[in-house]
């Protein structure tokens, strides 16, 4: 099997160290674009922020198109009855006349002679791995609730409960009794204690998905199952499938045309708990949950992020996740990218998995909570590294092009993500600063503002998805508090700064000079009726 492990630190040569510097090089040089290009021409200075203000539009115009195609596309797979196509897919033709199809639908039934299913749904076993540390049962157990009510037969569905020895008696206790309580429930069902400070791995859900995932392995093998059949999704302990997932995830994998080189990217909408979040949070939230909608909408750019599925079959050919990498979910795309030759793809699924906002016991370590959580996503930019290191320095047949073209979208994305924020903000005043006299210096703020004025109805289009993904308001909150959930948007300009751009930047930075992160647990807390936080 080929080794798709990061080179532990002491192992990483000058070469892999230039590569893991270039991001934050690429930011900085790009920060620093402005000043040098205002002291030697304004006139290019102004054209160069000009150029970057208009792409930078573009895209924010193209993201608000996709994001409500995005949401409605959602909201229909959320009504479909999956159940029932699913029964149609088994049998090959409709089952029923009394419920309503998608025409894609009958146009894949009517493709199955010529393109037949990878595996009939009947025989498809989902198993859910679900990672946790120190999270309390009050955190697990809407968890399993929500694996529960699903639209599916838990009689396929395995329960993989992976808890972490260094979480201590009280974490073994607590999941061996959550499996007690809830085990019978499912096909099976077991607790996996992975083991502190095993050879080669860092501290990390990682490490603790990979070992349960063997630990699964061994009971498949065990029971004769067919790898093929096992379809893995692996959770946080605060993911709550939407009720439709299972059967959309079932209905799209039976119909995939190479299951065993594909996974599954369900929508991320942080919604969980947001009532209860801080506002500067609530706004974060809403502004990831709108990026993954939109990135549902480009599947040539989706990536594996954090919960996700892949089959059993899939993982032994890439020797599961990660251990060396604090985010093992992105990275995973990586490791079956280069796993597969390059043959290998992410399908989009239109049904969510509804996620926490940042939320801890006080403000400020909400807020601290909020840069740790977005220093380890931004931590993304370590593998431009680990792919040019496997793409172009090992033997592979990976297609150049596609792999290029990857790389560039990867680098790219960090980069703008350092960068972007300020340079919309600031960079238009920069050739005036040096130039107070330029007519072109000077009317570029003017230009810059209107560009953004126009820009404004990106903001609007996210407030619209967040008003539309609100879950029902606690009964513990008076009315008042919906007018908050507007109000709240002020804080755009400021947390986009603060947890996008200084993140990003402190991420890479760190990166360049070999500070490299360690892995951090969000804490989880809960918020009880009579507004108790429970950590």
């Amino acid at each position: 099997m080929t080794d798709l492990e990061i080179p532990l630190e002491k192992d990483r040569t000058p070469r892999y160290r230039f590569f893991e510097i270039l991001p934050g090089a690429l930011s900085w040089s790009l920060l620093a674009l402005p000043f040098i290009l205002s002291v030697i021409n304004v006139t290019v200075a102004a054209v160069f922020v000009l150029v970057y203000l208009l792409v930078n539009f573009s895209r924010a115009i193209a993201g608000v198109i996709r994001a409500l195609q995005g949401y409605h596309i959602m909201r229909q797979h959320q009504q479909l009855n999956w159940q029932v196509m699913l029964d149609d897919l088994e049998a090959g033709e409709v089952t029923t006349e009394h419920v309503k199809r998608p025409k894609w639908h009958l146009a894949a039934l009517r493709r199955l002679d010529e393109h037949p299913k990878s595996i009939e749904p009947s025989q498809i076993i989902h198993a859910i791995v679900i990672a946790t540390v120190k999270e309390t049962r009050a955190v697990l157990e809407p968890t399993l609730e929500s694996i529960l009510n699903s639209d599916y037969n838990m009689e396929q569905v395995i329960l993989v409960l992976a808890y972490e020895a260094r979480g201590g008696e009280a974490t073994e206790r607590q999941a061996n009794e959550l499996i007690r309580d809830y085990g019978s429930k499912f096909r099976h069902a077991m607790a996996v204690k992975h083991p502190s400070d095993l050879a080669g791995e860092i501290i990390g859900k990682g490490g603790n998905i990979n070992y349960a995932g063997r630990k699964l392995l061994e009971y498949v093998e065990h029971e004769g199952i067919d790898l093929k059949r096992v379809l893995v999704t692996t959770l946080d302990a605060d993911n709550h499938p939407d009720k439709k997932y299972l059967a959309a995830l079932s209905y799209t994998y039976a119909l995939c045309p190479d299951p065993i080189r594909a996974s599954f990217q369900p929508v991320s909408i942080y919604n969980n708990n947001i009532w209860d979040a801080p506002a500067p949070m609530r706004v974060l939230a809403t502004g990831n949950s709108f990026f993954n909608i939109v990135l549902s909408l480009r599947p040539h750019a989706l990536r594996n992020f954090s919960s996700h599925a892949q089959p059993l079959a899939g993982l032994v050919q890439t020797n599961f996740w990660s251990g060396r990498s604090i985010v093992e979910d992105g990275h995973q795309f990586w490791r079956s990218y280069f796993a597969f030759d390059g043959n290998y793809r992410v399908y989009p699924l239109y049904v969510p998995i509804y996620q926490d906002a940042v939320l801890t016991e006080s403000y400020v370590k909400t807020l601290k909570a909020q840069f740790v959580q977005l220093r380890r996503w931004t931590w993304g930019a370590s593998d431009v590294a680990y792919v040019v290191n496997e793409g172009f320095f090992k033997k592979n047949k990976v297609p150049r092009f596609d792999l290029i073209t990857k790389l560039w979208r990867l680098l790219e994305g960090h980069v703008t993500w350092a960068t972007g924020p300020l340079l919309i903000l600031g960079a238009g005043f920069i050739p005036a600063f040096f130039h107070p006299q330029s007519f072109a210096a000077n009317e570029l703020p003017l230009i810059v503002s209107r560009i953004q004025t126009v820009a404004l109805v990106a903001a609007l289009a996210m407030i619209f998805v967040a008003i539309k993904t609100l879950p029902p308001k606690p009964a513990r909150y008076k009315h008042h508090h919906s007018l908050f959930m507007i109000l709240q948007w002020v804080y755009l300009p400021i947390t986009t700064i603060v947890y996008n751009s200084f993140v990003a930047l402190y991420s890479q930075t760190r990166l360049m000079f070999g500070w490299y992160l360690s892995f951090v647990v969000t804490e989880k807390a809960v918020v009880t009726q009579d507004k108790e936080v429970i950590i």
